[in-house]
């Protein structure tokens, strides 16, 4: 949009110097053309992304409006640009790029739309004679309005995605956007036209000085006290609810637009009544992670092994960092005893998991616990009340998660994993199970 926009208002600008140009043709319709070329030159530069596309697509289609004199800033463009980039890659739906870009320009413009006139007049004021700091004023409180709404619209996704939210977006944009926009952009477009004359490097090099700028802003801010703030994992049916309360909100222009705040609140309950896994076993056994049951966090078995998988996990029940396991047992806390074959986890009174590393625990845990969770093959009689998962079941089913029902008085034990969710694929067979069952040994 800036490129399109410098390239537009420099060329009407250009043409306009010319009185031939100025007097007899449409020099808006043609700095509309330049731009619209220029900005298909920079979404290619840019590799085509599709924050990229939907920008020039919406860009586009504003510019075609200046062509047949109709302005096209409204919910009409966003669609067409949405339809158009899923027409071209469908599956984009699904990816973080084009939620977070359309949740942005989609509150936007819901914003714009319900408050233009007030705009509008302040606008028309400030070009009655304000003064320049009220020129000024008037710009940042823009700025932080767009971070505000933005901000909110993608909050959402960022959570679903990433697991973890950024708290100074305002202060970071109060810096980033006006450099970006009134210095490292025109410098951009200026080394452009300046490449075929070999004088490049004049734009390029104070150019880099704003990168730096926003790069430091950036470093500065998520230096400080809580600038992620890590959440736990959203169901699916949570990110339906919010999504679907969100676009009611922002679609409708009447007063029952505010009804969208029901499937909000709906979706915001199913976030916080989500219940995570008690216990999370890796696809190939030598990694688990078990629910502290006093604070909630998980506590991994070895910072080493599987270390992407332990930080997804920790990611999405909202933890940064685990306590090492070796604390935890100094602790001497009675919900989590191990030794060299083995550790028993008791996250009730009811309730007990033996994690088995050597197969000389396996007699004695097979009669005592609920649940054996075993990193060798079970190759004896072990018949617990909820079952076994052993490396062969790792094997053929993948990962395992595990909840645990506190409030039953029995143990109440549900086990999935990713073969059993996920079901016989062309490209994920299911792997044969090997031997008799483990009741008939």
């Amino acid at each position: 949009g800036l490129v399109a926009g410098l390239v537009f208002f420099a060329a009407r600008a250009g043409l306009a110097l010319i009185e031939t140009a100025a007097l007899r043709l449409p020099i808006k319709k043609i700095a509309a053309l330049v731009a619209l070329a220029a900005g298909f030159c920079y979404l290619l530069l840019a590799g085509a992304p599709i924050p990229t596309q939907r920008a020039y697509l919406m860009v586009g289609l504003v510019l075609v409006g200046v062509l047949f004199d109709r302005t096209a800033i409204s919910m009409h463009l966003v669609a067409w640009a949405a339809g158009l980039v899923l027409v071209l890659a469908p599956e984009a739906l699904l990816g973080p790029s084009f939620q977070l870009s359309f949740a942005a320009v989609v509150a936007l413009v819901a914003a714009f739309e319900a408050t233009r006139d007030r705009w509008r007049m302040a606008f028309a004021e400030r070009d009655s004679g304000a003064t320049p700091l009220a020129r000024l004023g008037l710009y940042f409180l823009g700025v932080a309005a767009t971070t505000v709404i933005a901000g909110g619209a993608t909050a959402l996704f960022a959570a679903h995605h990433f697991d973890r939210l950024a708290t100074y977006g305002v202060v970071s944009n109060l810096v980033a956007v006006p450099l970006t926009a009134f210095w490292i952009m025109p410098l951009g477009v200026a080394a452009g036209l300046l490449m075929p004359i070999g004088l490049e490097a004049w734009a390029l090099v104070p150019m880099g000085w704003g990168i730096e700028a926003v790069i430091r802003m950036a470093e500065t801010a998520s230096s400080w006290p809580s600038a992620v703030v890590h959440v736990k994992a959203m169901p699916k049916a949570a990110l339906l609810a919010l999504s679907f309360g969100g676009l009611w909100l922002c679609l409708w222009a009447k007063p029952w637009r505010w009804l969208g705040l029901v499937p909000g609140l709906v979706g915001a309950v199913l976030w916080w009544a989500a219940a995570s896994p008690d216990i999370l076993l890796s696809a190939d056994a030598k990694l688990w992670a078990v629910r502290d049951p006093g604070n909630g966090e998980l506590v991994l078995s070895s910072r080493r092994a599987g270390k992407v998988t332990g930080e997804i996990w920790l990611r999405r029940n909202g933890q940064a960092t685990s306590v090492p396991l070796r604390q935890v047992l100094e602790r001497d806390a009675d919900w989590l005893r191990c030794d060299d074959l083995g550790c028993i986890y008791r996250p009730d009174a009811q309730t007990t998991v033996a994690l088995v590393r050597d197969p000389m625990a396996l007699s004695e845990d097979c009669a005592m616990s609920d649940l054996v969770i075993s990193a060798v093959p079970v190759r004896v009689a072990c018949a617990p009340s909820s079952g076994v998962i052993d490396r062969f079941d790792v094997w053929r089913n993948g990962p395992h998660a595990v909840w645990i029902d506190r409030g039953s008085g029995d143990p109440g034990i549900r086990i999935q994993s990713v073969g059993a969710w996920r079901g016989a694929r062309p490209w994920a067979p299911v792997r044969p199970r090997y031997g008799k069952a483990r009741s008939e040994r």
